[in-house]
């Protein structure tokens, strides 16, 4: 099959799924079967699905990202012992582990082609993602705290694996719980990264997007956990953004 091919099969067996989508047609343009067909996984609740769907997603969510580009971690270059910083999508990023800002629900961004972190990771990994986080949640009982992070398989991205952790939303102005539950959150994944023997993982800027934490104050807090805690772990912090760029830039030196 050709990407296109993958592609238009995927909407149409998604499209099948729920009877209120099938009178959507599938449109001509290669972009806009791209955003339907993320739009299509993005609201998708966690229900089993075959096989045969799964190996052309894999196939193509694969193809996608090869498309993309891959950054592997031997090629970059450390800012400082075992501190690495880069700006990029992490979804292409070759390593141990990333980091994936998530909500309370830990089962990824449902609204559709959102542009947050959460959103991506689940987009690119996979349905799978959404089932095992829903797995996971179930034998849980209840929501996600602020503070602390689960570990899954990567599926289709190109790290291993992916650390989920909710951040603290911020209301008003900074309090000091905030800066706590935020050096709770860095901490309790590189916990995680060392008992599994995940040699590196790459952070995203937790909180900072729709949880509103300043950018500034959280990529210090990061910098400062990270280095207290990180031990022999290769630790990368992921920005996207120029200034969350210059900020790391200045904090690393």
């Amino acid at each position: 099959m050709t990407q296109q091919e993958r592609r238009i099969y995927l909407i149409e067996k998604l499209l099948k799924e729920q009877p209120k989508y099938r009178e959507i047609e599938i449109p001509q343009s290669e972009q806009e079967q791209k955003m339907l067909l993320r739009s299509l996984m993005n609201v998708r609740m966690p229900y089993p699905i075959g096989e045969d769907f799964l190996t052309v997603q894999d196939e193509y969510l694969q193809e996608e990202t090869t498309r993309k580009g891959v950054t592997d971690l031997s090629d970059l270059q450390p800012v400082q012992d075992g501190l690495y910083l880069w700006q990029g999508d992490i979804t292409t990023l070759k390593c141990g582990a990333i980091v994936n800002a998530a909500n309370s629900q830990m089962l990824g961004c449902f609204c559709p082609c959102h542009g947050c972190i959460d959103n991506a990771i689940h987009t690119y990994a996979g349905v799978q993602l959404r089932l095992k986080c829903a797995e996971i949640m179930a034998k849980q009982g209840h929501e996600e705290p602020t503070g602390q992070a689960k570990l899954t398989p990567a599926f289709n991205l190109p790290c291993d694996s992916i650390l989920h952790t909710v951040g603290p939303i911020i209301h008003g102005g900074v309090t000091e719980k905030d800066r706590e539950l935020l050096a709770a959150c860095y901490r309790s994944c590189l916990e995680l990264v060392q008992e599994n023997g995940i040699k590196s993982v790459a952070f995203c800027c937790i909180s900072t997007g729709e949880f509103h934490f300043p950018n500034a104050q959280a990529a210090s807090i990061a910098v400062d956990t990270v280095r207290q805690y990180k031990g022999n772990t290769e630790v990368i912090f992921n920005v996207f953004k120029d200034t969350d760029y210059k900020i790391y830039r200045n904090l690393l030196g």
